[in-house]
């Protein structure tokens, strides 16, 4: 289990504006609407009318980073892109933190990242015996050594090559001289959009929420496959490949993205209702109330109230000045910001059968304390139901869980997790009620409702390339394990 690489996935948010006055404000505040997306790192960069290019990126939140307002004003130029990021264990240094700039003698060029290669590795032994000198072990950094690659070829032909030689999950974007370059994956696995603002400048975000916060109008989605470039001439949609089937992320909806985010056209607010609505018809349970684990579950407890015709209180209170302990690099660190956290609320559920919806378990330390929490506030019996399907497979397009042995789901079977995490009972949502409940309109035929769902089916929507001959053995291992399920 444990042979599986330990990639460098990261789940970020990215932002771009281009032509706009102002660009330095306007990314950090979009930044600042997709702080949820990374909470280690985080930078802009900017390009002026002479072609130079200015940079400002530390570790830290996007408050820290930019504490000196100085740093932000010293970004000259109506056109920027900005990223926010989180890291794994070991890698969280200033060399890793986006976007990069890279200084050539035909011109600068920055690139912002969220995603992950699932071939990155093999690249970089390709690319480094031709010469190319990495100066991160972040893989996004990959796509550029591939294009210089290329010099001989104009520059959009170089990218579009480079693209269709990377795979996995992939949002980027592009900053040259004259133009904003945004590329997403053949798959669309990672969100990415475009907006517009009052004066005709175009944004591209990762989230819809970011738009709002700087005040533009959704204009679409970024397709897969798609290249949107902008320009002073406006934007282009060009493609550099047309092989593509859409497979959007499901945590997206589950956990990543905001609630008032749309994603291809889903609220993901009403998303979380409606699986919280499927959960209570699914997976009943015979209680006093409901109550949700603040705050990215708090929309499918409203929605499994509401089915049940239950009471929807609130049951746990959460001290929104921590970070997000699935992103902690650490179990220690888990277990203690959990008790930082959250706390029970004794007056609403001493003496009462409680139903405590969350919107997953991926390694179990969230759910075991905050069942303690709310048995030593008095609660009489607890029982959790989880809105979306167990996850028991890696994800290898950028969520920080990339070995079977951190999944709480791929070593237990649901009675056994019953018991480790001492609930009275415990559910979870099926997969076919997770795609029903997110109904993406634009899937057409595509499988699994235009979703990707191999976190809970182990059935990936591309080659696992690097990750490969790791992931079939822990599979061999662990044969047979849940048959019963």
């Amino acid at each position: 289990m444990l042979n599986e690489i330990k990639g460098l996935n990261e789940e970020c948010g990215i932002f771009g504006v281009f032509n706009s006055p102002h660009a330095n404000q306007l990314t950090y505040i979009g930044l600042h609407a997709l702080q949820h997306r990374g909470q280690e790192g985080a930078g802009i960069v900017t390009v002026d009318d002479d072609h130079r290019f200015y940079q400002h990126r530390d570790r830290g939140l996007l408050s820290e980073v930019f504490k000196d307002s100085n740093d932000l004003h010293r970004l000259e130029g109506q056109t920027a892109i900005g990223h926010v990021r989180y890291g794994t264990s070991g890698n969280n240094s200033i060399a890793n933190v986006q976007p990069f700039l890279f200084k050539f003698n035909d011109g600068d060029l920055a690139l912002a990242h969220n995603g992950n290669l699932t071939n990155a590795r093999s690249l970089k032994v390709q690319l480094e015996n031709k010469g190319a000198v990495f100066q991160s072990n972040s893989d996004s950094e990959v796509l550029i050594h591939l294009i210089r690659q290329k010099h001989s070829m104009p520059f959009m032909d170089a990218l579009k090559q480079s693209l269709n030689e990377i795979h996995g999950g992939f949002a980027f974007l592009i900053l040259k001289q004259d133009a904003l370059i945004a590329a997403l994956d053949p798959n669309g696995i990672r969100p990415l959009c475009v907006g517009q603002l009052s004066n005709g400048a175009y944004v591209v975000a990762s989230e819809t929420c970011a738009l709002d916060a700087v005040g533009a109008t959704f204009v679409r989605d970024v397709q897969p496959g798609e290249l949107t470039i902008i320009d002073r001439d406006g934007m282009h949609i060009d493609h550099y490949t047309t092989e593509t089937q859409l497979a959007i992320c499901s945590m997206e909806y589950i956990y990543f993205a905001r609630p008032d985010s749309n994603i291809h056209g889903v609220n993901v607010h009403r998303a979380r209702k409606r699986m919280g609505m499927r959960l209570a018809e699914e997976q009943p349970a015979d209680v006093d109330m409901v109550i949700g684990v603040p705050n990215s579950s708090l929309s499918a407890a409203s929605g499994y109230a509401e089915a049940a015709h239950l009471p929807y209180e609130m049951g746990l209170i959460k001290n929104q000045y921590v970070a997000r302990t699935f992103i902690e690099p650490t179990q220690e660190l888990r277990e203690q910001s959990v008790r930082m956290k959250l706390s029970a609320v004794s007056g609403v559920v001493k003496d009462k059968r409680i139903v405590v919806v969350d919107d997953s378990i991926v390694r179990g330390t969230t759910s075991i304390q905050l069942v303690k929490l709310l048995r030593n506030a008095g609660a009489r019996e607890v029982h959790l139901r989880i809105a979306s399907p167990p996850f028991r497979f890696p994800c290898f397009y950028g969520i920080d869980v990339s070995t079977r042995a951190e999944l709480m789901a791929a070593n237990h079977s649901i009675a056994e997790m019953q018991r480790l995490i001492d609930v009275d009972s415990l559910g979870f949502l099926s997969v076919q009620g997770l795609i029903d409940s997110i109904a993406v309109p634009d899937a057409g035929d595509a499988p699994n409702g235009g979703m990707t769902v191999a976190y809970f089916t182990g059935k990936y929507p591309t080659p696992l390339y690097d990750y490969e001959a790791g992931y079939l053995k822990s599979l061999r291992q662990q044969r047979g394990m849940f048959d019963e399920d």
